[in-house]
């Protein structure tokens, strides 16, 4: 196989944490519209991420937010996200690099995106987009719209690489 000089894998990987990133900072500016939430699942000892020494004491090594009725005071920078949540009735604020999450989920559009470090200097992200075509290494899921009668998404059974033969017109 030939060296990917141009690196498309950081490409992507920069691309969807931009994607979080714009989401959550329209739901700072104009709240959260209809049903949409945000499940955000990161690694809680990653560097620039600030916890409560009770929050990290119960959430070691990961830990997973939901966004939805009961947050305030969303901050979005260019490189993190900051929040206020309450744990058990005790009001915390969190902060967040885009770096450290390793799974950003909005259940009601359907939309998953989760990054797989393989090592520190190369994540390779996957998400349930359309796939890119050729011998791309990235696992991608097909969205629900491109499916077709006969073939259903199945939840749970990991991702899908999609042809993109599949959204030619015949």
């Amino acid at each position: 196989m030939a060296t990917d000089h141009i690196r498309f894998d950081l490409l992507v990987h920069d691309a969807l944490r931009g994607v979080v990133r714009r989401v959550l900072t329209d739901a700072a500016e104009h709240g959260l519209p209809g049903e949409h939430h945000f499940f955000i699942t990161f690694i809680s000892t990653a560097d620039g991420v600030k916890l409560s020494p009770r929050l990290l004491a119960q959430y070691p090594e990961e830990m997973t937010i939901i966004l939805q009725h009961q947050f305030w005071d969303l901050v979005v920078t260019e490189d993190r996200f900051e929040v206020g949540l309450s744990f058990g009735g005790i009001p915390e604020r969190l902060v967040v690099p885009f770096a450290a999450i390793k799974r950003f989920v909005d259940p009601s559009a359907p939309f998953e995106v989760e990054f797989q470090p393989s090592d520190a200097a190369t994540e390779t992200p996957t998400a349930n987009l359309p796939a890119v075509p050729a011998a791309s290494a990235l696992p991608v899921a097909a969205p629900a719209a491109a499916e077709t009668k006969d073939e259903a998404a199945k939840p749970g059974e990991g991702a899908e690489v999609v042809r993109l033969d599949r959204f030619r017109k015949k």
